[in-house]
């Protein structure tokens, strides 16, 4: 079999060390994927393999370019996404993901879709007032919402930012834990928290939050109430009751948005207790200006680790 060279030449060192990766993890992804032998020498990436293999290397490198030109960090997500879109003929779509930034954190990184799952569910956040976002852990549901939000609220597109959950035990009991209700629910918020803090600086957020302009709430504070011009996330959805569900879906109010975000998979319910997505995403799943977007495991957008354990408890349960 005819085996074949090619050399690419990468700009300056930023570049070849942000397309290695941590370890050369990019590289050792790049020649599973492709099956081509890679080498990095300094600036220059030699590939060898049959002829095949060498082409589907460098048109995987030259869709990765908006990355490692500017010297950003690369991740294996990025790689299949990259693969998926030469794969099925969206390159285009691919590289307008690449040059759409949502945001930037405190820590001045860009925040942007990783998959075109994730691209989905953003575009029907922003076209729709009620989203449900379906997928296990690490692939970005609340996280991008959050961004959303955030984004809104800034820029006046909403009066008030309101993020909810339900606080159901998983595994320990509310009444044992130390402190008054509040401090008592304050765990179960954290996530919340912990996202709005990624975009806010946090000596900002107490004063937002007394003038009601952030509200962070068990889910069982919304009842009775209509939730007009705000954008609402509702977090952990499947710990829902089919009751509880319908309630909260109920308080959108005018000019609001809700997205919804949960992981049937994972839910804290006693065991004869339906899940309040999973009733939802069977009832409402075809009623007009609803969307609904799943996220898989290969959505995955944390420790690669992450994607591991998901497809490990997945295969168990076949």
């Amino acid at each position: 079999m005819t085996e074949a060279f090619k050399t690419i030449h990468l700009p300056n060192a930023n570049s070849a060390i942000a397309l290695a990766g941590d370890r050369e993890e990019n590289l050792k992804t790049l020649a599973k994927t492709t099956g081509a032998v890679l080498v990095l020498r300094g600036q220059e990436l030699m590939v060898s393999g049959t002829p095949k293999q060498v082409d589907r290397t460098n048109e995987l490198v030259n869709a990765l370019k908006p990355f490692w030109k500017d010297g950003k960090r690369i991740s294996k997500v990025d790689i299949r996404t990259a693969c998926q879109a030469l794969d099925t003929g969206r390159q285009v779509e691919w590289q307008a993901m690449q040059e759409e930034v949502l945001a930037r954190n405190r820590r001045g990184e860009e925040i942007r879709a990783k998959t075109f799952p994730q691209l989905q569910y953003i575009q029907a956040v922003r076209t729709h007032d009620l989203t449900f976002c379906i997928g296990p852990a690490g692939t970005g549901k609340t996280y991008l919402a959050a961004v959303l939000a955030v984004q809104a609220l800034l820029s006046d597109q909403y009066e008030r930012l309101i993020l909810t959950r339900p606080a159901v035990e998983a595994g320990e009991k509310l009444g044992f834990l130390p402190g008054d209700l509040q401090q008592k629910i304050d765990p179960f918020l954290r996530p919340l928290y912990d996202a709005l803090y990624e975009f806010i600086d946090t000596d900002k957020i107490p004063s937002l939050m007394e003038r009601g302009v952030i509200e962070v709430a068990p889910l069982a504070y919304m009842r009775g109430r209509t939730l007009n011009n705000s954008f609402v996330i509702v977090d952990e959805a499947q710990n829902t009751t089919p009751a509880q569900m319908k309630m909260v879906l109920t308080r959108l109010g005018f000019r609001s948005r809700m997205v919804v975000t949960g992981d049937i998979t994972q839910t804290d319910l006693p065991l004869n207790q339906q899940s309040g997505l999973a009733v939802a995403q069977k009832i409402l799943q075809r009623v007009e200006g609803i969307a609904f977007c799943n996220l898989s495991k290969t959505d995955v957008v944390r420790n690669p680790l992450v994607e591991r354990i998901v497809a490990a408890y997945e295969n168990d349960a076949l």
